[in-house]
């Protein structure tokens, strides 16, 4: 058993015949990418698997992140007896800074896992500190009726577990993310031994990830890369290289910095997220650095390129991530030239592809060299192809089974799959998030909802950029924004000034002054037809210039900007 065991667990005994079902909850991580949190519940009590963030779609301008709808678990606050998470990715961590702003429950997690969480952490505040327990694989913990054991699996992030939840109604699995890695960096291998042992036993539902489950055969080992990497140093030893990889993959961040202190070159680091894992790994032991090869980003000036390695954020080409900002020579300490190799040692997320391309493109006129994924083995993936998935259905050889993290492709890629193997249709349930299943000793079905969806969040602002918003951002960028503002008498209906005209994204308004000059016409005989009409109501007066101005705009351009008055009475 862990140390530390929480105020919220409970040492309620299973039932020996429960008459209620387990209910099953995705509020997150289905029919998408990302936003990963799956919710058990029995009676009074309930945890939480995973709390993960998600990154907005080109119908999100202006969003930084989304993050999963948690009204239920708030208004369930009392039962939940913990958070459990399978591994530091940002897709199952990221909405815990603002989700545990609300919920006063124990999170439960890894070393590892708990020390990227404790850096993301401090940078905001609480009216109270959150409750963080360690656990390593092997531990059980009993929260309520449940007991969640930890077991360790091979991922793209060091300290990854799955979890084997006993119910009052039979064993659950969870994989969280997996992949069967037979020679792993840290030589940890999953735990094939326990999970077949569990599978024995017997197991009610599997609820698996669906990420690589349209990909045939093995997820290639992550040692593949260090050959890539050996292979690249070796080539390029005249250039200074930058690569840049997921933040969280510890051990790609490992392979870089032996293979770089193997040819004698110093190791720098930059963006934040990347400085913030590399220190909380080496703190905790899962980094193992030769002395004097790290070396400050500022410092790098004093050595020649050749004598350099660069790791740096920025493998999706995120806008403001700092490989991004060397590309657009806006970084402040690195500047790009045709003495550079930049290794992009990271496969583009669903959506990002654009981004990364972008990047590539500005880096290619800079003339530095690039290689990535689709040139040469410099990424694998820390998912589990077809033959890996197969092999933990045949492990477990659940009663039912539900697939999880992935779009509608891979979640029916999965199903199709489990057929295969000869699990029966009736048996498979694809959910929805939001969607509840009940599952008790010897049936599951679905049966009713919770409310369910995704809260965006703006900068500092969580939750106020909701469908109108985005709608109104949308036809910004689509169409541009015309402002008309006029000042009037209503009771000597008359207009003393204006009506002036705003334009900002539709036309450039010194190339337009006729088409400017048409609508403040016609913004002022909107407003003169309201005063012969006696509609003097504010509201009436702004409709009226606007659904003019609408109709006339269209007849003339095909395009409908916002239109906003302004009428102010005097």
């Amino acid at each position: 058993m862990a140390k530390g065991k929480s105020k919220n667990a409970s040492s309620a005994q299973t039932p020996a015949a429960p008459t209620s079902k387990l209910k099953v909850i995705s509020l997150g991580g289905l029919e998408e990418i990302g936003k990963n949190i799956t919710v058990l519940e029995y009676e009074n009590d309930i945890i939480v698997i995973d709390c993960g963030m998600g990154f907005p779609d080109d119908e999100m301008p202006g969003v930084d992140f989304v993050i999963p709808d948690t009204t239920y678990l708030e208004k369930n606050e009392d039962k939940i007896r913990g958070i459990f998470i399978t591994h530091g990715h940002e897709d199952h961590i990221g909405a815990l800074p603002y989700v545990l702003r609300d919920l006063h429950v124990p999170v439960y997690a890894t070393r590892l896992t708990l020390g990227i969480l404790r850096n993301k952490l401090s940078e905001h505040s609480y009216d109270h500190a959150p409750e963080l327990i360690e656990c390593k694989a092997g531990d059980k913990i009993r929260a309520g009726v449940f007991s969640v054991e930890f077991i360790h699996v091979n991922h793209s992030i060091a300290d990854a577990c799955c979890f084997a939840i006993k119910t009052p109604v039979g064993m659950v699995v969870h994989t969280g993310d997996f992949k069967i890695d037979l020679t792993p960096i840290d030589g940890a291998m999953i735990d094939l031994p326990r999970l077949g042992q569990i599978g024995n036993e017997g197991v009610l539902l599997l609820m698996c990830e669906s990420t690589n489950a349209e990909r045939p055969g093995y997820s290639p080992s992550e040692k593949n890369v260090g050959a890539s990497l050996e292979d690249i140093f070796f080539k390029n030893k005249d250039k200074r290289i930058v690569i840049a990889t997921f933040s969280s993959n510890v051990h790609r961040v490992q392979q870089i910095i032996d293979t770089s202190a193997h040819y004698n070159r110093k190791v720098a680091i930059t963006g934040r997220s990347m400085l913030n894992v590399v220190s909380a790994s080496l703190e905790l032991g899962y980094m193992n650095v030769p002395e004097n090869v790290l070396i400050d980003i500022n410092d790098i000036k004093k050595y020649n390129p050749e004598q350099l390695t660069i790791i740096t954020t920025g493998s999706q080409g995120e806008p403001m991530s700092a490989l991004s900002r060397m590309a657009f020579a806006e970084h402040d300490k690195v500047e790009l030239g045709p003495r550079d190799l930049v290794v992009i040692s990271a496969s583009p997320i669903p959506g990002n592809e654009k981004l990364v391309g972008k990047v590539i493109n500005e880096l290619c006129k800079k003339r530095v060299s690039v290689i990535h994924s689709g040139v040469a083995d410099v990424h694998v993936s820390g998912h589990a192809n077809q033959e890996e998935i197969k092999m933990m259905h045949a492990l477990l050889r659940p009663k039912f089974f539900m697939p999880i993290h992935g779009e509608n492709r891979h979640l029916e890629a999965h199903k199709a799959l489990a057929e295969s193997m000869g699990m029966s249709p009736d048996q498979i349930f694809v959910s929805e998030i939001g969607r509840v299943l009940e599952v008790d000793k010897t049936t599951a079905k679905f049966n009713g909802t919770v409310p369910a969806g995704r809260v965006l969040v703006d900068g500092y602002g969580v939750g106020d950029v909701g469908n109108i918003v985005l709608r109104d951002r949308r036809h910004l960028a689509q169409d541009g924004l015309i402002v008309v503002v006029a000042t009037i008498d209503t009771i000597e209906r008359t207009i003393i000034s204006g009506p002036d005209v705003v334009s900002r994204g539709f036309v450039y308004v010194r190339e337009a002054e006729e088409l400017m000059e048409e609508v403040r016409a016609i913004a002022s005989e909107a407003i003169q037809e309201c005063f012969e009409s006696d509609m003097l109501d504010w509201n009436h007066i702004k409709s009226a210039v606007k659904d003019d101005l609408t109709k006339f705009l269209y007849a003339k351009t095909k395009r409908k900007p916002m239109i906003l008055p302004v009428v102010m009475n005097v």
